[in-house]
């Protein structure tokens, strides 16, 4: 793999809910890959409700803390390894998650939108009997309510996760459709100093643009936003990295001439 992009930041493996693969494989291949350094960026959606397929998104701190720490000096001289989380941010969790952020010694922590006032729109129920530019403008009005809240994460997770699952994906979405509330939120983010992530899922689940979408990560950019990590939310071995040459190309398209990563929660500036 040859990009300018050598750090993956947001890396799942089995100690997340929707993730069978032992973190040890995903190094190895993230490695080969030729990635320089990787975060682990574990789910934890606390409140989470039954889902059709039986999903949970615990975690085990303890257990994850205690084995990448292991894989970290195991692999010391051949690949950074970095203690990440993913938050599924809701308002009601606030005091949770602070008091969390202040027990365990995390490099890099992501806060996400996954549920819609309790409700994900991965599953296709959300969208069943609802307009689908409305199911998209309630889930970036709950950032907005979470961002009221809560906004001592790093990094506010694929903005526009929403459009992976919608019933026509991003074919009727743009950032000009939802510009108000979308200028709203990134303005909000770059006030408390909390940056936003490239996620190049976005390219794996067939929109052609990663998460959120070439515009918005332009916009974000126009409007004095710095902070930008790049991740492959691979949850699959033969996913890190991937889309990175696109990730670098959409980064120096839209103004970045560096993107970051986190160690100790405090930003590194990479070039791109």
């Amino acid at each position: 793999m040859n990009h300018a992009i050598i750090w993956d930041c947001h890396i799942h493996s089995s100690f997340s809910g929707d993730c069978e693969t032992p973190a040890e494989q995903m190094i190895l291949r993230a490695e080969q890959n030729g990635l320089k350094g990787i975060c682990f960026t574990e789910h934890l959606d606390p409140d989470y409700p039954p889902t059709p397929d039986g999903a949970e998104f615990s975690l085990d701190l303890e257990a994850y803390r205690k084995e990448l720490f292991r894989l970290r000096e195991t692999y010391k001289n051949r690949i950074q390894i970095r203690f990440g989380i993913e938050l599924g941010l809701q308002p009601h969790l606030e005091e949770d998650f602070r008091k969390l952020l202040s027990e365990y010694p995390f490099d890099f922590v992501i806060g996400s939108s996954h549920l819609v006032h309790g409700y994900d729109p991965y599953y296709p129920g959300f969208f069943q009997g609802r307009k689908e530019s409305l199911c998209y403008m309630e889930y970036f009005e709950s950032i907005l309510e979470n961002l009221a809240c809560f906004s001592e994460m790093d990094v506010y997770g694929h903005l526009d996760y929403i459009v992976r699952y919608g019933p026509n994906q991003n074919r009727e979405f743009s950032y000009g459709r939802y510009q108000d509330i979308l200028d709203e939120i990134l303005r909000t983010l770059i006030r408390k100093n909390c940056g936003i992530e490239l996620n190049t899922g976005g390219f794996h689940y067939g929109l052609g643009e990663p998460n959120p979408c070439a515009a918005i990560i332009r916009r974000y950019r126009r409007l004095g936003g710095e902070i930008i990590t790049v991740g492959s939310d691979a949850h699959r071995p033969e996913l890190t990295g991937c889309s990175f040459s696109l990730a670098a190309e959409i980064l120096r398209e839209c103004g970045f001439s560096h993107y970051t990563v986190f160690k100790d929660r405090k930003p590194e500036f990479l070039p791109v």
